[in-house]
């Protein structure tokens, strides 16, 4: 028999659930469970548990939207993973129900927005690239490997005294930049690559 589980947060330990327990009892839920935790924090133990505990056919259900998702993203997320099982949402002041028709008409636009939003992100951010690149700068990681450290490399490979690995660990960078960078440099564009010792 589906059941229906209810899921509440308060953001302190002076905040008191009630409010939030007494509307969920009143909507039928059979069990409670409850976070006290900031809404940006991953650490949200009770919500871990009701959502394993959920089964086909049930529905979790909140007082509010922002008692469950951290931000519009991992509502949309965490929405998705239960239709996908095949349980129901339901929040009480927003009256959505995902069971009915009209619910899953407003989730869908909540995820329509979700991914409008980070359409306008992607865009922004290769604008932002795109703009730096034309004043000479380049987005990404710095190199690990400069000029100076490539040329110290290049001395301790070509003395014979060094492992690829000691070269490393001197110059601070991983083996990976010292095959790179070094094949690069002693065999530009073709030849016979370095050892991987």
């Amino acid at each position: 028999m589906p059941h229906r589980l209810g899921y509440a947060r308060v953001s302190t330990a002076d905040q008191n659930p009630d409010l939030q327990l007494d509307a969920l009892k009143a909507a039928g839920c059979y069990r409670l469970f409850v976070d006290t935790a900031s809404g940006a924090l991953d650490e949200r133990p009770q919500l871990a548990k009701v959502l394993d505990q959920l089964r086909t056919g049930d529905t979790l259900v909140v007082w509010k939207l922002d008692r469950l998702g951290r931000s519009l993203r991992h509502l949309i997320d965490t929405i998705a993973d239960l239709d996908q099982r095949d349980i129901g949402f339901r929040s009480l002041q927003e009256n959505i129900d995902t069971t009915t028709a009209g619910g899953k008409l407003i989730f869908h636009i909540f995820g329509a927005l979700a991914e409008f939003e980070r359409d306008i992100i992607r865009q922004r951010t290769l604008a932002g690239l795109a703009s730096a690149r034309a004043r000479g700068r380049k987005g990404g990681r710095p190199l690990s490997m400069t000029p100076t450290k490539l040329t110290l490399a290049r001395q301790m490979y070509e003395s014979h005294e060094h492992t690829l690995a000691e070269i490393a660990r001197t110059l601070g960078v991983s083996r990976a930049s010292i095959y790179r960078h070094l094949d690069q440099s002693i065999h530009p564009g073709a030849g016979t690559p370095l050892p991987r010792a």
